[in-house]
């Protein structure tokens, strides 16, 4: 969009909203973008991220989108990436002081990070920065100085420095550093708007104060909600094994979508999605009222998640692979291969295959020659232990040939030869044939 161009300041501002847990202050933002249509001059907007982690899930992506939307109204949008700020590590929500990150480690990060970034943002458009340009080169008497324009008690109201500081837990003098530094980065890109999910609110205020103290009017802040994962719990996370990736197959992102509850979707509709919320209104009273069934409106969230990722005919491909599995029950198109050979020494010989990637192990057995599935499905489909296999068959999560298996001490004769279609969770498919 031509800076001329720019959409006006309402239709904007109703834009910007959609999903925005808070705006610090919306009369400054309405003010700036007032001033931006009148001069004919782009608002610079900014999202800082630390490459501590190489992987993006769709968590991550809630403030990216909203980083996008700027970019689209016609405004700079400024990714920036704290390859500096990264080795001290941001104290938010954190209950001990994290080990610095080397610089190896940030610099392969910042790459995989930025190569899934543009499946959000426009290549051409992003501004791209380090904040090592300008932090990397402050003298110490330029690290006093911005020490100074900030009060240690103010620093201390925030809670994860109030917290470890009541249970007596050790805060070291660079994690009070972190927003000061990352606060001279707003200086240094003279941004009108930062960006950031609302735990980084402490840090987001911290940057605005800093901006007003070096003379510049202060930037106004968006902070966008924090996404919840799929078990609708805790917000997304990789460690927590509740996310979607945003790399990750066509296929698994649809069934991964399609696994969240109805009610959750909604949410994923209004923070990952740029269907307007009078549509969205429209769709949960369709659901409400029964014209609309509430699967039917999850497969559009997910069909919509995977396209933005993958194209269109792709997120076709995964809704008909979907259907075709979950709904007619049908074999999926490349199911997982498993073969397990004839028993030697009191070993089966197991042999997967995925494509053209194939997996051997052996799995000790009975003298009957049998053994329990909970304890097969571990190097199976690499569980973290037994129990967590027992605990999806409890769930009715594994069926054999499409028949749910709720018997924990269900077991498998290695000794008899056939085959049939194992489902492990939602998305694990497996033709396995003995002999």
């Amino acid at each position: 969009m031509d800076a001329a161009k720019f959409k006006p300041v309402d239709e904007q501002l109703a834009y910007l909203r959609k999903g925005v847990a808070e705006i610090i202050r919306e009369d400054e933002l309405k003010a700036k973008l007032e001033k931006s249509v009148k001069e004919e001059k782009p608002l610079r907007v900014y999202l800082g991220v630390d490459p501590t982690a190489p992987d993006i899930h769709l968590g991550h992506t809630v403030v990216l989108r909203k980083l996008k939307q700027f970019q689209d109204m016609g405004h700079t949008a400024i990714f920036l990436i704290g390859d500096f700020s990264a080795m001290i590590g941001d104290p938010t929500g954190q209950s001990e002081t994290r080990p610095p990150l080397s610089r190896e480690q940030v610099d392969a990060n910042a790459k995989t990070y930025l190569e899934q970034v543009y499946k959000i943002l426009d290549r051409d458009k992003t501004e791209v920065r380090y904040n090592s340009e300008w932090l990397g080169k402050l003298s110490p008497f330029e690290i006093v100085q911005l020490c100074g324009k900030y009060r240690l008690a103010r620093m201390l109201e925030r809670e994860d420095f109030r917290s470890r500081l009541d249970k007596n837990l050790p805060i070291s003098v660079h994690e009070l550093l972190y927003p000061l530094l990352t606060g001279y980065d707003a200086v240094a890109l003279k941004s009108d708007i930062e960006l950031g999910a609302t735990e980084q609110k402490f840090n987001l205020l911290v940057h605005r104060d800093i901006q007003r103290e070096y003379g510049l009017a202060g930037e106004v802040v968006l902070t966008m909600p924090i996404l919840v994962g799929l078990n609708g719990e805790r917000k997304m996370s990789k460690s927590l094994g509740n996310y979607v990736g945003i790399t990750e197959a066509p296929g698994e992102m649809f069934g991964k979508i399609m696994s969240i509850s109805d009610e959750q979707m909604w949410i994923y509709y209004e923070l990952l999605t740029d269907f307007t919320s009078p549509v969205i209104v429209r769709l949960q009273e369709e659901v409400r009222t029964g014209v609309l069934h509430p699967k039917e409106a999850k497969m559009q969230l997910a069909h919509t998640i995977v396209a933005g990722f993958h194209g269109e005919e792709t997120a076709r491909k995964a809704k008909e692979e979907f259907q075709r599995v979950f709904s007619e029950r049908k074999l999926p198109e490349n199911p997982l291969e498993c073969r397990i050979e004839p028993l030697v020494d009191g070993f089966a010989r197991v042999s997967t295959k995925n494509g053209d990637i194939v997996e051997q192990f052996n799995f000790p057995v009975g003298p009957t020659g049998k053994a329990k599935l909970a304890a097969f499905l571990v190097p199976l489909v690499d569980m973290a232990s037994k129990s967590e296999a027992e605990r999806l068959i409890k769930q009715g999560a594994v069926e054999i040939d499409t028949q749910r298996v709720s018997d924990v001490r269900y077991e498998i004769d290695f000794a008899k030869p056939g085959d049939f279609l194992l489902r492990v969770g939602k998305k694990k498919f497996l033709l396995v044939t003995i002999g």
